[in-house]
């Protein structure tokens, strides 16, 4: 029962501030073109900064050394999730601007917004370590290949950047924060405390922002997006059992002697809800920006529900 409340806990502030969001834009104090000024902050600015920011924070060299073989069971994970995601894709016919989001979903988390905070209610302080590296996995996952998928699958099945391919879309502005920190880090280049309080502020923007603006898609769109139709019956399905369950089955077979800690951090963030960006980078590719929304919502809400089970699974 206190695991159902801490998750609890967790989701309704995210769920509020959607829900104030969808009730400013109907209100009429939103321009048509501040969603889209708003994604342009977040993906630019606010996002690459809270990143380089929660690294140096979370992160040591020493951890980063010492956890280094964590990575491999992670990574081995992520790839087999890619593999049943492009074939649920396939499989079930998925139509143009919602594939990417299905196989984001399948694979990729809302770790450090959602994952983090309730990792350390679960497991504690001791357990962050292990966090860090789902959450560099989940990173390097989600701003090479995943920002890819969703900046190239347009709704037109047409779209212009898969037609001529664009190195730096494998560099974008959050991944290349991610880099930046790890030369600070590796290099140990100190940030002086004013410099850290004005990125930490900037870096606080991404949450609020991105929750904000899936109330407003939900606006424009109207409620009547949030449903569950085949396609994000197989994407919450791939979201909340099948990436669980590679993750269960990959440590079981192969990470033998791994802290409890360790594997239930990994399986807890397997399980996590869908990136809270989608609908933001589904714009960009001119993707199905109702549906990633859909996905995400539902995503959260069913978080509540999932985490106690997947949890008390795990013993």
């Amino acid at each position: 029962m206190e695991i159902f409340f801490t998750s609890i806990q967790s989701i309704i502030p995210i769920i509020v501030i959607i829900i104030l969001g969808y009730f400013l834009q109907v209100r009429g104090w939103f321009e048509d073109s501040f969603a889209a000024n708003l994604s342009k902050l977040i993906m630019n600015v606010a996002l690459p900064v809270s990143i380089f920011v929660s690294v140096l924070k979370y992160l040591t060299v020493d951890k980063l050394v010492s956890l280094s073989g964590g990575l491999i069971y992670t990574f081995s994970a992520f790839i087999l999730s890619y593999i049943l995601a492009f074939a649920a894709v396939n499989i079930f016919r998925v139509r143009p601007g919602r594939r990417a989001t299905m196989i984001n979903t399948f694979v990729n988390a809302n770790t450090i917004f959602i994952g983090l905070p309730l990792n350390i209610a679960l497991f504690g302080n001791e357990a962050l370590p292990y966090f860090l590296i789902y959450y560099i996995t989940n990173t390097i996952s989600t701003w090479t290949l995943g920002v890819y998928l969703m900046t190239t699958d347009s709704k037109s099945g047409q779209s212009k950047q898969a037609a001529a391919f664009n190195w730096k879309k494998l560099l974008p502005a959050p991944l290349i924060g991610f880099l930046v920190a790890l030369v600070f880090l590796l290099l140990k280049i100190p940030v002086p405390d004013f410099a850290s309080s004005t990125l930490g502020y900037i870096g606080n923007l991404v949450t609020p922002l991105s929750l904000i603006y899936i109330g407003i898609v939900l606006a424009k769109a109207g409620l009547k997006t949030i449903r569950f139709n085949r396609d994000t019956i197989i994407t919450l399905v791939g979201r909340f059992i099948l990436a669980p369950a590679i993750m269960y089955v990959l440590l079981k077979m192969a990470a033998s002697g791994m802290p409890t800690a360790e594997f239930k951090t990994f399986v807890v963030q397997s399980a996590a809800p869908a990136l809270a960006v989608l609908p933001i980078l589904a714009s960009q590719g001119d993707g199905d920006v109702e549906f990633s929304t859909n996905v995400v919502t539902l995503s959260t809400l069913l978080f509540v529900i999932v985490v106690p089970i997947v949890v008390t699974l795990l013993g």
